[in-house]
């Protein structure tokens, strides 16, 4: 039973094929193999990838560490994986991804964007290969490190297509449309490139696994045979070149002995001739193309009509194509030959940027359609087609002067010939079946004759099928009898023509006719296989038998060649065009442009995604949105990648210190990291899922963030391990017996160690740079955009609270100066800005103002922010009506002047009663406590002897086992009250006994129950009897807050420490509730500044309730024990009077009491108009004294508004 193909989500496709699959053990597909779904080839295509990376990384290592191995032939290996790696992208983008994009949305994008920054790391290669490296230890390092960053991208890029992209293909895609889609990624490929990668396939994988491409390839190239015959030759290497090649050329020369011997020496003379020059044909081709192009759009422009655009904007991409192939065939075969200077790259550039704009320019038209006017296109149109024309003519103009002339010199016919031959080979096949008929049409039959005569001269001989298949598609182009579509005439010197629906009529056929080559069993073979071919074949002539042992054989009939005026020329074509898998032509003339070896070539122009990825990362409008901030942080992390990447190649030569400050750097970078991916993957990443158009285009990018997390773990065990061999590196005591100990074996040993790890290490950071560069750079292409065409400002605002509400108080402490370090003054503020309007119901700016002032400054900094202290109140203005008064200013009023501030204060509309409340009191005892604090150092001393300051003795939580603390709390110290300078356990202690509270957040002071020394309030006894005794496992330096036996956590955004592990953890700050919920109680009903009241019940405070409090469903709140001891008598809640729960049982059985209970006659008949609590709906019931039911939600939750003596059977 074949094994069932896993979701996109339930594991990798790995897991379904074996990397080795067992032979199918009859001529049926194995299961999960590439035979069964053409799909799973691109597993194979994957693990030869994942080898030659693994074979080139190692060859870049030994070069860095052991000097084994040269720098050239690794240099050669390189630039060839470079072609194959990405003509295979470039082929994706062209077809794979275009038609998944139909089928499923949001998903290939991102892939074609990955595409893009993995050539980005070939470019960074190959220009680090153009250096002399070979004695440069820091080059060789930055080679094996560049290596390592290739490897490490493209294998998280390939194993995230086998997570995701595979399977939807297999699931989404039929068998046929399958193998279409496969055979569309082969003829997209250039020939040159599938010649050689497909050996390159076969020789990675095992003789199993090349067994299952060849019985998949036999399925999927069109059965004709000689289609079969080309592929085939290419995949099994040079062996089977020759043996294919020997039975060919028999054939062909047999084929080839009835020819005219005149015409024979007319072909060769015309050979013979300078074939250079055949570069003059395409050039005139395409001149006349153009030509055309230019005159039909001036048609438009007198006509004024568009109706025809499509098809003219097809035209315009076939010569587009043309022109881009011809200028990359020019800049790899011929100008590298004729002279290596000589270069046109920056015309190619030139003409295909033109070509780009004149695309453009049509999709406009045929997007606006019906809503414009064509007078807005016609000139834009004739100037576009006269630029192109005017760009192309001077361009071909140099050629032909400075180019082939010093061809004709340099070269001899042959080497002629081979430079045309291979330029062709250049182009991919699905583009040559198209472009060779197009170029003959435009010959005459002299120079077509020439051209394919020079062509099959220079063709090596093991590619004589593929040469009759090019000729083939040229002689196809001669059609001329329109009637009789079986008719075509071949490139002959006279009319002769050949037939094929009437063999008995077939005249002389010429040499260079690809009909020569075809054997007299051609057209009566049939593909025989055994097990049922699959629905809807390609092919109907095919010609390829199936082997005893199952497999497809490709070899040509070994039959006597009858006479060639008795075959008929039947070439057969690639059959890509004619596909249902709506691919738009679009997208496939688009892929081509990526297709230039050339580093500087532009890149893909795809219709995958319509963002610009040249659009700086801001919004068009320049108005700052709140998401913003979420991708501030990507400035921060790419320099601390930058950091990593630089800082590590010096670890080889660095000391312990420089190892301990880059593991502090890296600590902290994949602490924030990880904290900034949790929140795109529980918060922003289903936010954009849940709109509907936007499902699927996260999932690529949560797959990331699991790769770069075990990225971030290899780099820290990497870490550990240099640490350890640091410290063993460091064991001798003096320099002599250090020196001595590194003379010694183990000590060489250690350090070849060290240097290797040191240098995986570089490569380890440069491969987590450019993984995650390339990460949040298509974050910031794909991404961004979507929050501002499919979020409101207001469902930013929330996103953004959620975020910072899961964000504990120690990982901001961390994140605030670590994000705005890296950005400039005006990014801070707009930040800043953004997350306090997110928090405008919570007290995080306060908490932001406290901690500030607390945070040290950096000793490297040119200059130290001063601490917000009182001195900082006696610059500001009294009359200025922001003034706040601090210490210092209260101490100086009056008594009129302190009422004054009093009566300010009481009027002051925008603060919240309890804040309002809590300022009042301070300033009435402003006085007192000012003048308590004035001399903090006296007061010390005279505490210093034990007896200066009162209750300044130990206090027990449990004196007989000697426990320090209170009734409320277990610490070991004590706190000196600000307000009264008395000594108090805690805050609780002085409220009980005294006739005031005790501001928690004024401490300065302490004193350690152990020693009894009154110092700076701080987590340990500075005492050094003491030895840094901790005063309790938690504290809280805002707070002043010691708790020796619970979990307790502070919230930013109450400003106050509670009881639980953590924001993110068990617990998130609601900010518009501004509270603290349980993770359960993400989705709530949301009471703005819910908390800051009292508990209906016992009129508790709540917001700074040491008790727990429970949220009740409608969204008010009080505490758990009073919900227990209410509800033990009520189903309400107090405030609005719905129900507390689901009271659907408990209705219930209201129902069957009411259904049991019988009214008196005289109050049967009467109704009473009632209100729901619950859906808040009016209706009207029957009359009952206690219970009356909702007509819409069933509750009896209600309430009665009025009593009727109408008939109760009358509709509400």
């Amino acid at each position: 039973m074949a094994t069932p193909t896993p979701m996109a989500g339930e594991g990798t496709l790995a897991a379904v094929m074996p990397r080795s699959p067992p032979p199918p053990a009859t001529a049926e597909a194995a299961p999960g193999s590439a035979a069964e779904a053409p799909m799973l080839i691109f597993l194979y295509f994957h693990k030869a990838i994942r080898a030659e990376l693994e074979g080139l990384h190692g060859a870049a290592v030994r070069l860095a560490t052991e000097r084994a191995g040269d720098v050239g032939a690794l240099a050669d290996r390189c630039r060839s994986f470079v072609n194959i790696y990405k003509h295979h992208c470039d082929a994706e983008d062209a077809v794979i991804f275009p038609a998944l994009d139909i089928r499923v949305k949001n998903v290939a994008g991102t892939y074609s964007l990955e595409h893009k920054g993995e050539h980005d790391l070939f470019s960074q290669l190959l220009a680090l290969l153009q250096l002399d490296i070979q004695n440069d230890d820091a080059l060789l390092r930055e080679l094996a490190s560049c290596t390592g960053a290739i490897q490490t991208c493209l294998t998280q890029h390939m194993s995230k297509e086998e997570e995701q992209v595979f399977p939807l293909l297999t699931k989404k895609f039929s068998y046929e449309e399958q193998a279409d889609l496969v055979w569309q990624f082969l003829c997209s490929i250039p020939v040159n490139m599938l010649a050689e990668f497909l050996p390159w396939l076969t020789a990675s994988v095992s003789s199993d696994e090349h067994e299952d491409i060849r019985n998949c390839l036999c399925k999927i190239v069109p059965e004709e045979k000689l289609l079969q015959q080309v592929v085939f030759t290419w995949i099994e290497g040079k062996a089977t070149r020759e043996v294919a090649q020997s039975i060919v050329s028999d054939n062909f020369e047999r084929s080839h002995s009835c020819k005219d011997a005149s015409v024979v020496d007319q072909a060769d003379g015309q050979a013979d001739r300078y074939p250079i020059d055949e570069i003059l044909y395409w050039h005139n081709a395409i001149r006349k193309e153009m030509n055309d192009i230019a005159e039909e759009t001036r048609s438009m422009q007198q006509s004024g009509d568009f109706a025809d655009i499509s098809a003219f904007n097809v035209r315009l991409q076939f010569i587009a194509d043309v022109c881009i192939f011809h200028s990359i065939a020019e800049d790899q075969v011929v100008f590298p030959a004729v002279n290596s200077e000589l270069s046109f790259v920056l015309e190619h550039a030139e003409e295909e940027r033109r070509f780009n704009n004149f695309r453009r320019l049509i999709q406009q038209i045929q997007m606006a359609g019906a809503k414009s006017t064509a007078a807005e296109f016609y000139s834009e149109l004739c100037s576009h087609a006269d630029q192109i024309m005017e760009a192309i003519e001077k361009h071909f103009c140099n050629e032909e002067t400075k180019v082939l002339p010093q061809a004709r010199v340099l070269f001899s016919p042959e080497k002629q010939r081979e430079l045309l031959y291979k330029s062709l080979c250049v182009m991919p096949l699905k583009l040559l079946e198209r472009v060779l008929p197009w170029l003959v049409s435009k010959l005459s039959d002299e120079e077509a004759s020439s051209f394919l005569q020079n062509m099959r001269l220079a063709a090596p001989s093991s590619e004589t099928a593929l040469v009759t298949l090019f000729s083939g598609w040229a002689c196809k182009s001669r059609s001329e009898d329109k009637s009789n579509s079986g008719e075509y005439i071949c490139l002959t010197t006279g009319a002769a023509r050949c037939l094929l629906d009437d063999v008995d009529e077939l005249k002389k056929c010429q040499s260079f006719c690809p009909c020569a080559s075809r054997s007299s069993a051609d057209v009566a073979l049939r593909l025989e296989d055994e097990n049922g071919s699959r629905p809807g074949k390609r092919g109907n002539d095919a010609e390829s038998v199936l082997g005893t042992n199952g497999n497809c054989c490709s070899q040509i009939a070994d039959t006597e060649a009858r006479p060639c005026s008795k075959k008929p020329c039947c070439i057969p074509g690639l059959r890509v065009e004619t596909n249902n898998l709506g691919i738009g032509s679009l997208a496939s003339a688009n892929s081509y442009l990526s297709l230039s070896y050339n580093s500087s070539a532009p890149s893909l122009y795809s219709s995958l995604f319509s963002w610009d990825t040249d659009t700086s990362l801001s919004c068009s409008d320049g108005i700052s949105r709140p998401i913003d901030t979420i991708f501030k942080f990507h400035k921060a992390i790419r320099k601390d990648l930058e950091y990593l990447d630089v800082e590590s190649g010096k670890l080889i030569d660095g000391d312990e210190s420089c190892l301990r400050q880059f593991i502090g750097r890296f600590r902290l970078l994949w602490g924030l990291y990880r904290a900034h991916s949790n929140a795109e993957d529980e918060i922003v990443f289903p936010a954009l899922e849940s709109k509907e158009p936007l499902h699927n285009v996260s999932h690529s990018y949560t797959l990331d963030h699991k790769q770069e997390e075990q990225l971030f773990e290899d780099i820290s065990n990497v870490l550990c391990e240099l640490s350890l061999l640091h410290e063993s590196l460091n064991q001798p005591d003096t320099e002599e017996s250090k020196e001595n100990y590194l003379k010694s074996s183990s000590g060489i040993d250690l350090t070849r160690k060290y240097n290797e790890l040191a240098t995986k290490l570089q490569g380890m950071c440069k491969s987590i740079r450019a993984a995650l560069s390339n990460h949040v750079h298509r974050e910031e292409l794909e991404l961004w955009p979507l929050f501002d065409k499919h979020f409101s400002v207001e469902e930013q605002d929330k996103l953004v609270g959620r975020i910072i509400g899961t964000t504990g108080a120690e990982v901001l402490q961390s994140m605030l100066p670590w994000v705005t370090s890296a950005l400039n003054q005006e990014e801070q503020n707009k930040m800043l800005d953004t997350w306090k309007q997110a928090t405008k119901n919570t007290m995080f700016g306060e908490w932001l103002n406290e901690w500030w002032k607390g945070v040290p400054s950096d000793s490297s900094a040119e200059t130290s922010s001063v601490p917000e202290d009182t001195h900082s109140q006696d610059k500001l203005d009294q009359n200025d009506p922001t003034f706040k008064p601090g210490w210092k200013d209260i101490f100086r009023m009056n008594q009129s002047e302190l009422e004054a501030e009093v009566r300010k204060v009481s009027r002051d509309p925008t603060l919240d009663p309890r804040r309002k409340a809590y300022l009042i009191q301070n300033l009435m005892t402003s006085r007192w406590i000012a003048a308590q604090q004035k001399l903090p150092d006296q007061r010390l001393e005279e505490c210093s002897g034990g007896a200066g300051i009162p209750g300044c003795v130990s206090s027990y939580r449990d004196q007989e086992k000697q426990i320090f603390g209170c009734e409320h709390y277990k610490r070991n110290c004590k706190l000196v009250a600000a307000c009264c300078n008395k000594l108090f356990t805690c805050r609780f202690c002085h409220d009980k006994v005294s006739d005031h509270t005790m501001e928690r957040k004024a401490t300065q002071e302490m004193m350690c129950m152990v020693c009894l020394k009154v110092q700076p309030v701080g987590p340990n006894c500075q005492t050094p009897s003491c030895n840094g005794l901790s005063m309790a496992k938690y504290y809280c330096n805002i707070c002043k807050f010691f708790d020796d036996e619970r979990t307790v956590y502070h919230c930013p955004f109450c400003n106050l420490c509670r009881l639980g592990k953590g924001l993110g953890v068990d617990f998130f700050h609601c900010m518009k509730c501004n509270c603290c919920l349980g993770m359960k109680l993400t989705e709530h009903k949301c009471r703005e500044k819910g908390l800051e009241t009292n508990c209906p019940i016992c009129c508790d405070f709540l917001f700074t309730s040491s008790a727990a409090v429970r949220a009740l469903p409608c969204g008010h709140f009080m505490h758990s024990a009073c919900f227990q001891a209410y509800t033990c008598s009520h189903y309400t809640c107090p405030i609005c009077c719905k129900s507390l729960g689901d009271m659907a049982v408990y209705f219930g059985m209201l129902d069957a009491l009411l259904a049991a209970e019988e009214l008196p006659e005289e109050y049967r008949d009467r109704c009473q108009d009632i209100l729901c609590n619950d859906c808040e709906r009016k209706g009207r019931s029957q009359f009952h004294w206690l219970y009356h039911k909702c007509g819409s939600c069933g509750s009896y939750n209600t309430r009665v508004i009025k009593t009727d003596t109408a008939d109760c059977s009358m509709p509400n």
